[in-house]
């Protein structure tokens, strides 16, 4: 076995999800798709990757554990490529993550809303199966034929039940041909749905009854699930279900300068597919958006001198994303394509004036008590203030 590849350089939080989107300067995406699939729009960093991995792979794995680490946390390979990071974060978490896949049991990507879960299951099922379109969108509506199998009526009808008349589910796709499944927002689905789920991860089947047949689980088979028990609306997992997952729980981003990291990152692989200006240009304000953020998050500044009231909304990394993609937008076809303070003060108001009575008030007490007060931030001020009036 030859040198293995070095382990790359441990970033201290995320990446959102929350958006994502592929960025013009990833390999493999096509012209004109506004967001590529994570196995094309990276397909030249996993092909690099692959190349160069001879670590052992569990079956039908499109790359090693150590390898699919790599691929989500960055490094550089030794013949000099550059792996980009996809999610930054606690090296364990995603260490952790990529072991259970390699298990019997399932994954749980647990978090608030923003904290990259959605983004971080579908990068994990493309580096490990190389397709990360198996995938269950859990609503309040979601049916359990979603889950499990449907019918083409017309077959049915026409010559009765049979394994042609018979449509897969994304799952009973997975299970068939060793891949990783993903079912994103669990706890919305309802949760006799949910349990749906139970016997495909205890017994690795899942029966036809009506054909009297069943479907076996191959080697490679895995499912990752995402979910977040802070919203509104949500169903909980029962005990029994939640044992067949291992939960992994993404936190948010530990320092306002990891966040800045990730909320740029991200915002510039944005701006490049839909032909924006360059993050660079204002970093300036996305230190601002993400201190706004944190320090309302929080409850209290950033210097841990002055508590504020927090607002009723979560003010994720991905709502500072989009604030600052949007300003973005604004300063390209309304500006001089600079990012400034009232580019992204509109989008700040929108995020945090959630309940338009509560929250007002927690948003003009904290533009009085700490941003007038804060040097450096008259202009910040003045423009949050004009679209606050």
């Amino acid at each position: 076995m030859s040198a293995p590849m070095p382990a790359p350089t441990a970033a201290p939080t995320e990446a959102a999800p929350p958006a994502e989107a592929g960025s013009e300067g990833a390999p493999g995406q096509e012209q004109g798709v506004l967001r590529a699939h994570a196995e094309d729009a990276f397909a030249a960093e996993l092909a690099a990757l692959a190349a160069q991995d001879d670590r052992p792979r569990p079956a039908r794995w499109r790359l090693s554990p150590w390898a699919v680490a790599t691929y989500l946390l960055g490094g550089t390979l030794p013949d000099g490529t550059v792996i980009t990071p996809k999610y930054v974060g606690p090296r364990r978490i995603v260490e952790v993550a990529v072991t259970t896949l390699a298990t019997d049991r399932a994954l749980l990507l647990l978090g608030v809303p923003g904290t990259a879960k959605t983004w971080v299951s579908e990068h994990l099922a493309a580096a490990v199966s190389g397709d990360s379109t198996l995938l269950v969108q859990g609503t309040a509506g979601t049916p359990e034929e979603a889950i499990r199998y449907g019918w083409n009526y017309a077959q049915l009808l026409a010559h009765g039940p049979s394994r042609d008349a018979l449509v897969p589910s994304p799952v009973m796709r997975a299970m068939s041909d060793g891949m990783t499944a993903r079912v994103e927002e669990l706890t919305r689905i309802p949760a006799d749905v949910q349990d749906t789920l139970i016997t495909i991860l205890s017994e690795k089947t899942l029966p036809i009854p009506e054909l009297g047949q069943e479907v076996q689980a191959v080697r490679g088979f895995n499912l990752i699930a995402t979910a977040n028990d802070r919203d509104r609306g949500v169903n909980d997992l029962s005990s029994a279900l939640r044992r067949r997952f291992n939960t992994v729980v993404l936190p948010l981003p530990e320092s306002p300068d990891a966040e800045v990291e990730i909320v740029s990152r991200r915002v510039d692989q944005i701006g490049r597919s839909l032909d924006l200006p360059a993050a660079p240009e204002g970093m300036d304000e996305i230190r601002r958006v993400v201190t706004v953020f944190r320090e309302l998050r929080d409850g209290v500044t950033t210097d841990g001198r002055t508590k504020v009231k927090s607002p009723s909304g979560t003010l994720s990394t991905a709502e500072a994303i989009s604030v600052v993609t949007n300003g973005l937008a604004l300063a390209a076809h309304f500006g001089d394509g600079v990012l400034r303070p009232a580019d992204v003060a509109a989008g700040i108001l929108g995020a945090v004036v959630r309940d338009p009575a509560a929250d007002r008030v927690v948003w003009q007490e904290y533009l009085e008590a700490v941003v007038r007060e804060r040097d450096g931030w008259k202009d910040f001020y003045r423009a949050c203030r004009e679209v606050s009036a």
